[in-house]
């Protein structure tokens, strides 16, 4: 059960690629559309749904026009070790394929 909570949470195309993005700083929405190549309403969707799982943060700013920026929540940083092993096995197994090692 742990890791189907798990992927409730994380799991789907964006929410990891999203939240990856996020670990270089906070980002306005447009912003975050165009560095992931997202439609404005899935990314609108995915980041609801990380908010409401506590990982992402909404900051409305006070400015003309008004501008909503996101970034993660100290939370979010429980999922370091699991993200640092996905991006390892990424390159190990990036490799094993072009290197053509089946």
């Amino acid at each position: 059960m742990a890791i189907r909570d798990t992927l409730d949470v994380v799991g789907g195309k964006w929410k990891l690629i999203l939240i990856s993005v996020l670990r270089d700083g906070p980002m306005r929405f447009n912003q975050l559309s165009s560095e992931v190549g997202i439609t404005p309403r899935i990314l609108s969707k995915e980041l609801e749904e990380l908010q409401m799982n506590g990982l992402v943060h909404r900051k409305v700013k006070n400015t003309k026009p008004i501008t909503v920026e996101y970034s993660l929540t100290p939370y979010c940083s429980t999922l370091n070790d699991v993200l640092i092993a996905m991006e390892e096995w990424g390159v190990s197994h990036r490799m094993h394929v072009v290197n053509d090692e089946f």
